[in-house]
């Protein structure tokens, strides 16, 4: 993350933080002088900043030197970098500048994956499934919305701590000192993509199987599973807890294994990618192996199955996979009323033994209005 930091840091943040919290000499304070030096620079008046950038120069800069990222790519700053209060290693700057990364890089990513994959992937005639929910798309961008800034709360320690160089992520294998570099040598830049998937898909497994526990379901796994014919938009669409606690294998592999900074970067996004294509709807993974949409369209429906994220493994070992249907990998029975009257059949009656009666046999608008009846 520290690749990325630095990124934004050279492009962005060494300005923004530049102005808003300039350098000033103690006997010459003057925050009406700074105030508006500091309006004159957001106004778009660069001749003015750089002459008070040039002044907070002469009085001072900041005693922070600059050490590349990564050796394989970097971005010499610019002069803005050493006029600030705040300078790159300031502890509260890296918390706010990588929360905003967090929060912004997560809504990128949503959208234009959701996007790409709802314009030339997922099958439209969802939307006539029973138990498509009306509204429901705009529900799960919604949801989303509210989720994706609390769940980067949560993550802003990870990534701080990764920066500040208490994880095992590496540039170069020379650069750590850990068992599997000792025993795989250079041979774990490669090793390192498939350990990675096997551990989280071990850990998410355990962790999504314990928020279907009747203690913690309803307060925290059922808002995403009242998309029961989810869309790309659902990839993202959690409880924010639900979410962060979903995503810590991630956050905790690289302070138990080395991982290289370029395949951290690269796994963040296939993970970002990967749990949109399991909510496209779109059955071509018709494996063993795989727990690919078919695999998870099963678990939205059933509830009590398909819990891994990647492999269908450990779903098999827990004795809770289930095989998906051989109607759901042929266009002429995937969406057929037959179909979806015994999907809805079995649903209702899943959810009856998770949910209860009056939880979820209807759409939430449905809900609400025979809850008030029977209170009136």
């Amino acid at each position: 993350m520290d690749v990325v930091l630095e990124v934004f840091d050279a492009f962005f943040f060494d300005r923004l933080y530049a102005r808003v919290l300039p350098i000033q000499s103690a006997s010459s304070f003057d925050p009406i002088s700074t105030l508006t030096a500091g309006l004159k620079g957001y106004g778009g008046n660069d001749t003015a900043w750089n002459a008070a950038a040039q002044l907070g120069s002469d009085m001072g800069r900041s005693a922070w030197q600059y050490t590349p990222a990564s050796q394989q790519f970097s971005v010499q700053p610019s002069q803005y970098a050493w006029m600030s209060r705040w300078d790159r290693d300031d502890l509260l700057r890296q918390c706010v500048s990588l929360y905003f990364i967090t929060w912004l890089f997560g809504l990128v990513i949503y959208f234009l994956c959701a996007t790409l994959s709802y314009v030339f992937v997922f099958d439209k005639d969802t939307f006539n499934h029973p138990k498509y929910l009306k509204n429901q798309m705009r529900m799960e961008i919604q949801q989303t919305l509210t989720s994706i800034p609390i769940m980067a709360i949560f993550t802003v320690p990870c990534f701080v701590a990764e920066v500040r160089g208490y994880s095992f992520i590496y540039d170069s294998t020379s650069d750590i000192s850990h068992p599997f570099i000792t025993l795989f040598g250079s041979a774990w830049n490669y090793v390192q993509f498939p350990a990675f998937i096997f551990f989280t898909d071990f850990c998410i497994y355990f962790i999504h199987r314990g928020l279907h526990h009747p203690l913690v379901y309803k307060r925290l796994h059922k808002p995403h599973h009242k998309w029961i014919m989810p869309t790309p938009y659902a990839s993202h669409a959690f409880h924010p807890l639900d979410g962060f606690s979903q995503s810590v294998p991630y956050h905790l592999f690289p302070f138990l294994f080395p991982l290289h900074k370029f395949a951290y970067i690269a796994l963040f996004t296939f993970i970002q990618v990967w749990t949109v294509m399991i909510h496209d709807g779109e059955y071509v993974a018709n494996s063993p192996i795989i727990n690919g949409a078919a695999c998870h369209t099963m678990h939205h429906l059933y509830f009590n199955y398909n819990y891994g994220q990647f492999t269908t493994l450990w779903d098999r070992l827990g004795g809770s996979y289930r095989k998906p249907n051989d109607e759901l990998f042929q266009k002429e029975t995937k969406m057929s009323h037959a179909e979806w009257s015994r999907q809805s059949k079995e649903m209702e009656k899943m959810v009856v033994e998770v949910e209860g009666k009056d939880d979820r046999s209807y759409g939430p608008e449905e809900t609400f209005v025979r809850k008030r009846q029977k209170a009136t």
